[in-house]
């Protein structure tokens, strides 16, 4: 059971042997690795190198070789150090898909990397910079219409492979004498295009995937700006080129699905006539099938979104002269759909029944204390200037508490009209235009009363006393025990 993970449902085992290390590009999933002996099958080995080159050799030592570990094979001269990548009986099948012929001559494995050899990798690999930034100087120097991409030292160090980039053919005859005096290796020069030194180099691309030439793309496909204008996808260079500067490679992979969506819609061509207007082609959502026209050809104007159903429809009406009153069917009911690129993320959005049952609940109770106080507010009734309301009729919203202590204000000013004794309340008062209500015997007496200048004497009428100075209010909120109105709010 070593090297396996056994699945829970008890339906298969999952051998983690078919993966490898992540640090290598263009891994192949070994899905036959879990069989036993497969790897004894086939005698043939992926190996892969710095970046992305790889290659194949023949096992003829019989080594137990398994993914992940580091060899030692033939290269010309001396010998190269790589990973083993992929063993059994996908190695023909990945041949086949390199185009390598039968015929082809294939180098062995010496042997599983010592640590001498192991020592003398690494030195090799930690002068490929410098070497690259010199031989870029050299390349500068010289001339040469070329780019120097990448530099990879072999593994005993004896051999230095330069892949450049150029437009056209560059004679670099003289370039590997200079380098190799300066460096004192064997020389090999490799063009390359942009894909290739993007898939060399690496990196993320606008999706915030790492590029698809560095980890699985073997073969690259010319693209064309047609692949854009099937997906109707506009032909904006920036967006369309990739960080090789080249067209994206993945405009091609799904231009299929799209061609085969525009066979069943109708021409960009053709145009609508309705009774009263005509319909040009404005836009298509290929994949949801739907089709937008407009009354003018340059500009968007009294849209209508149709089903391609529909627009066959009446091309086949307009080829038989009939023209319909409008463009979209009776039936044609366009589905709501919300603008909010959030609604999705949002916590509460499978909580909106249950808010809309909670704010009916909360609802009911504001209407009947609105409806109470309102009640309250119709049955008061005056009483010698005072209006008389109940414990309940306190106002609870703030427009309805400021009408009741308008309504207060009215009646203390009335009082003091009448000649209540009371003291006026500090600062200038507003005086009622309206009609004052009609002088009672009461009122004369109060007055009288007032002329006397002497507090004491309102409760003397004449040995009789005043009914409405000696009842005191209900509603302490209208006058204090001694009388006294309340002062009016400053406005």
């Amino acid at each position: 059971m070593e090297n396996k993970f056994i699945l829970k449902n008890g339906s298969g085992s999952l051998c983690c042997k078919g993966c490898g290390k992540q640090d290598n590009k263009l891994n192949t999933y070994d899905w036959l690795a879990d069989i036993p002996g497969n790897a004894e099958l086939e005698d043939m080995v992926e190996i892969q190198f710095k970046n992305t080159r790889k290659g194949y050799y023949k096992n003829s030592n019989r080594l137990k070789l398994e993914k992940g570990d580091t060899v030692a094979v033939e290269a010309s001269p001396g010998h190269d150090i790589g990973v083993v990548t992929l063993t059994g009986r996908l190695v023909p099948l990945q041949m086949r898909k390199a185009n390598i012929k039968p015929d082809a001559e294939i180098r062995r494995i010496y042997r599983k990397a010592k640590p001498v050899d192991l020592e003398k990798y690494r030195e090799a690999k930690s002068r490929e910079h410098d070497t690259m930034i010199r031989s870029r100087q050299i390349a500068l120097q010289l001339g040469l219409q070329m780019k120097i991409g990448d530099v990879e030292y072999q593994g005993d160090g004896n051999k230095a492979i330069f892949y450049y980039i150029a437009d056209e053919r560059v004679d670099f005859r003289q370039l590997i004498k200079v380098l190799a005096e300066v460096f004192r290796v064997r020389i090999e020069m490799k063009q390359i295009g942009a894909r290739q030194e993007a898939g060399r180099i690496g990196g993320i691309g606008p999706c915030g995937r790492e590029l698809c030439c560095a980890t699985w793309m073997t073969n690259f496909v010319s693209v064309s700006t047609s692949a854009a204008r099937y997906q109707d996808i506009s032909l904006n260079p920036q967006k369309l080129a990739g960080q090789c500067a080249k067209l994206k490679c993945c405009l091609n992979y799904e231009v299929d699905a799209y061609v085969e969506c525009q066979k069943r819609l109708p021409s960009k061509e053709i145009t609508l006539e309705t009774a009263d207007s005509t319909y040009y082609y404005f836009k298509a959502d290929i994949l949801r099938g739907a089709i937008t026209y407009s009354t003018d050809k340059n500009f968007l104007a009294n849209e209508v979104t149709i089903s391609p159903k529909r627009a066959f429809e009446i091309i086949n009406m307009n080829k038989q002269g009939e023209k319909p009153v409008k463009l979209a069917a009776d039936n044609d009911a366009e589905d709501p759909k919300s603008k909010d690129l959030l609604e999705q993320e949002s916590v509460t959005r499978f909580d909106k029944n249950k808010s809309g049952k909670n704010k009916k609940k909360k609802k009911n109770p504001e209407k009947q204390r609105n409806a109470n106080a309102q009640e309250m507010q119709n049955n008061t009734k005056p009483n010698g200037g005072n209006a008389t309301e109940t414990k309940n009729s306190a106002p609870h919203s703030k427009k309805q508490k400021n009408k009741v202590e308008r309504q207060k204000n009215k009646n203390n000013e009335q009082q003091g009209e009448a000649g209540v004794n009371k003291q006026l309340p500090a600062g200038p008062v507003k005086q009622n235009t309206k009609k004052l209500p009609a002088v009672t015997a009461q009122t004369k007496e109060g007055a009288k009363a007032e002329n006397t200048n002497h507090p004491a004497s309102a409760n003397n009428n004449g040995g009789k006393p005043n009914r409405n100075n000696n009842r005191r209010p209900k509603n302490k909120g209208n006058a204090d025990e001694g009388g006294n109105a309340p002062q009016q709010p400053q406005m």
